[in-house]
């Protein structure tokens, strides 16, 4: 099993994510500036670069007022 971070879900994981980002109206600067993160950091994670752990995306989901159940319903959803 491959990890994680190199499957189809992940990557729709991270497309959700800008996704989420952008309908919330912040740029990549701006989240990373919400989160105390880089800007560098967002566009890693959005690319797949580097992966998330579950608080670092409540973190993520806090500051984009995303409901985090939801933004997951979403993901097991979408395929």
């Amino acid at each position: 099993m491959p990890k994680s971070v190199f499957t189809a879900t992940y990557r729709r994981f991270t497309q959700l994510l800008e996704e989420a980002r952008i309908e919330s109206g912040l740029t990549q600067v701006e989240l990373a500036e919400k989160i105390g993160w880089q800007q560098t950091d967002i566009s890693k994670v959005e690319r797949g670069e580097r992966r998330l752990d579950v608080v670092e995306f409540l973190q993520f989901a806090n500051a984009m007022e995303v409901d985090a159940a939801k933004f997951m319903q979403r993901l097991q959803h979408r395929r």
